[in-house]
């Protein structure tokens, strides 16, 4: 066990946020934080980073913070940089200062030896090799640069001043050092937001198989079920811990959610059989001892709490569009998208009661191709037309969540802006829909959440009633529970639906069709999500390699580490290149001669561990037997995964020689 929290309450002023915490990270797992917006997920990393501390500290409870060892925690959050003229070299350097450590001390022992031979010399010199390697030190600008290309920056970037981009940006550059430093805890907020589909793809597989512990808070069901071993919930102030990832907790939580109503309803049934029963018999001589036991097994039950629902408050406002519009709704022939250059040039058609999605890399012109449909930026060539009856609603997330606003201005006031002529109680009636009820209403817009910023918005666009949607990432801030709202209204929808996301459960759920932007082609998939990878993977085969299938090999599973078992940036990073059989036959071979020799030097590692635990001078040393057990349990793992590694390999030569 790495780090365990026992019985945290967490307040801030007279509020609870957290209470009776109980959380405990082990080993290598990857364990999720879920729950509503505001339960307390980031409170819960903040504590674990030592950022704020329990309540109860000093109470008479059995409560505190355990570590086992010195624990290095690295956390991700929207940061700003204190010296913006720094380079991004510069401050990414920082993540490395052990590694420079390392190298200054071996040239200060390097020189020292050429003039004296020190066996102490020597072996601290070994020592700092060997914690070189661990650190991925002879690597490390390979992997800087390999990463920072990877999250879409040019390595002509690592030469501006970091207070030059933008917070996104810095986001991206904070979460970049905090990789490249490898803690031995990394606590992740929404580390997918401001990240393209390709680079969710990869970071899902560095997560998979990184070798320490990852706390993720995250709303992208599909990155969590990809990634994810243990999953907390945060609800009505408690956690719980369930194994296995989001599906898996979902059912779990059923289960248990119907098992406890059960024992709940029996339980309180026996208590009236009892009660009615003492009721009638009490004043009784000869049952006055029976009446006595069976009060007294009322009052030493271990009484079952009468189980809450799920909290499934989200909005509701289920609506069809004012009219309905032709058969073709959007035609774009040869449309050049851009601002001052042309960013890629699009052609596709858009039918009514379609849901089409649009998907592709950061910075290749998805949201700009949006802006230039609603006018937002003028089109550099081409054309484009909506058809007849089409009425268009536009909503965009970034214009949502930080566009601005009068901070002093009501929830109710913004809206009633936008819509003067209608009557109060239609106004709180459409906002109520929103979940903007009561003194909701009179809440300031300084005061709103991005997500409750993005409820606004999209109560104002639904208002007109299009029969067309435009949408620019629509889920971004969404906790899980509004997500699947939308999901519903959309799917009920009976207009047209174009809309770019990165969310690729909440993609597979909506759409029914695709627009990828992929390098310079722009190419329409009349297809669902999961025949649109199937069509990808074809396309791959059709061109005679392994090129990336928007998701369905992206993700690094099979991309394993050589030496320790751990991957290096350079093992997970997703090239998109094309081999033929050949070359893919050669390296399937050279891999699995790789996991042979792997396995031989773990068995003869296996081998000295048991003699060592055979050594009769350690018969009474308990800590040092329970430390060669760990190191052999270890040992027994990484064969298993070299084993399934092997067999996937073999699996894969065997298909090519079919």
């Amino acid at each position: 066990m790495r780090y365990q929290i026992r019985h945290a309450l967490v307040q801030y002023g007279a509020d609870t946020i957290l209470e009776d915490v109980n959380f405990e990270i082990r080993d290598s797992e990857k364990i999720a934080l879920i729950g509503r917006n505001g339960c307390g997920k980031t409170t819960l990393l903040k504590l674990i980073n030592g950022d704020i501390h329990m309540n109860n500290l000093d109470s008479d409870e059995e409560c505190g913070i355990t570590m086992a060892g010195r624990q290095r925690i690295g956390f991700l959050h929207q940061i700003s940089f204190p010296d913006g003229a720094l380079s991004v070299e510069e401050e990414i350097r920082k993540a490395f200062a052990p590694v420079f450590a390392c190298e200054a001390r071996m040239k200060e022992i390097e020189e020292q030896l050429q003039s004296v031979q020190d066996n102490v010399l020597l072996q601290e010199y070994d020592s700092l090799q060997k914690q070189m390697e661990a650190l991925r030190g002879y690597t490390w600008r390979q992997d800087m640069e390999i990463l920072f290309q990877r999250f879409g920056f040019a390595l002509t970037d690592l030469e501006r001043p970091i207070g030059s981009f933008s917070g996104g940006q810095q986001t991206k550059v904070a979460f970049i050092k905090l990789l490249l430093s490898r803690p031995d805890i990394m606590l992740l907020d929404e580390p997918t937001n401001h990240l393209d589909l390709p680079t969710i793809e990869w970071l899902e597989g560095y997560l998979k198989n990184y070798d320490k512990s990852v706390v993720i808070v995250s709303h992208d069901r599909m990155f969590l079920d990809r990634i994810i071993d243990v999953t907390y919930e945060i609800e009505y102030h408690r956690i719980r811990r369930y194994p296995g990832n989001y599906t898996a907790f979902l059912e779990q939580k059923e289960s248990a959610l119907a098992k406890q109503e059960k024992d709940y309803e029996a339980q309180q049934k026996e208590i009236r059989r009892l009660t009615e029963w003492i009721e009638k018999w009490k004043n009784t001589p000869t049952k006055v001892a029976a009446a006595r036991s069976k009060r007294m097994a009322i009052e030493h039950m271990v009484k079952i709490e009468k189980p809450r629902r799920f909290d499934t408050r989200s909005f509701h406002a289920l609506f069809q569009p004012r009219i309905e519009s032709y058969t073709e709704v959007l035609t774009a022939k040869k449309l050049a998208i851009g601002y001052t250059r042309e960013l890629s040039r699009v052609s596709f058609t858009l039918r009514r009661g379609e849901r089409l999605a649009v998907i592709g890399e950061n910075g290749i012109g998805k949201s700009t191709l949006l802006k230039t449909l609603t006018g937002m930026v003028n089109p550099l060539g081409g054309t484009f037309s909506f058809g007849p009856n089409v009425e268009w609603g536009y909503f965009d997330q970034q214009a949502a969540v930080a566009g601005e606003v009068d901070p002093e201005q009501t929830v109710l006031e913004n809206f009633w802006e936008a819509y003067p002529r209608l009557l109060r109680e239609d106004v709180r009636g459409a906002l109520g829909s929103f979940l903007f009820s009561q003194e909701e209403v009179e809440k300031k817009m300084g005061q709103l959440s991005g997500g409750e910023r993005v409820r606004l918005a999209l109560c104002k666009m639904f208002q007109t009633r299009p029969n067309l949607l435009i949408l620019d990432e629509p889920t971004n801030h969404m906790d899980i529970i509004g997500k699947e709202t939308l999901e519903r209204m959309l799917a009920a929808f009976s207009g047209t639906v174009l809309f770019v996301s990165h969310d690729r459960y909440f993609i597979r759920q909506i759409a029914t069709g695709i627009l990828e932007f992929e390098g310079t082609e722009v190419i329409q998939y009349p297809y669902a999500y999961e025949d649109y990878l199937q069509e990808k993977e074809k396309r791959a085969v059709r061109l005679g390699g392994n090129a990336g299938a928007g998701g369905s090999s992206g993700t690094g599973e099979g991309k394993r580490a050589s030496g320790d078992g751990t991957p290096t940036i350079a093992d997970v990073f997703d090239k998109k290149t094309y081999y033929t059989p050949g070359k893919i036959k050669s390296r399937l071979t050279r891999q699995l001669e790789k996991y042979e020799r792997q396995l031989e030097e773990s068995e003869q590692h296996m081998a000295e561990l048991k003699l060592q635990m055979m050594d009769p001078a350690l018969a009474s040393d308990y800590e040092k037997l329970m430390e060669l057990q760990n190191q052999l349990d270890t040992e027994e793992q990484n064969q298993e995964s070299l084993l399934e590694r092997m067999m996937e390999t073999e699996t894969a030569l065997e298909e090519l020689d079919v």
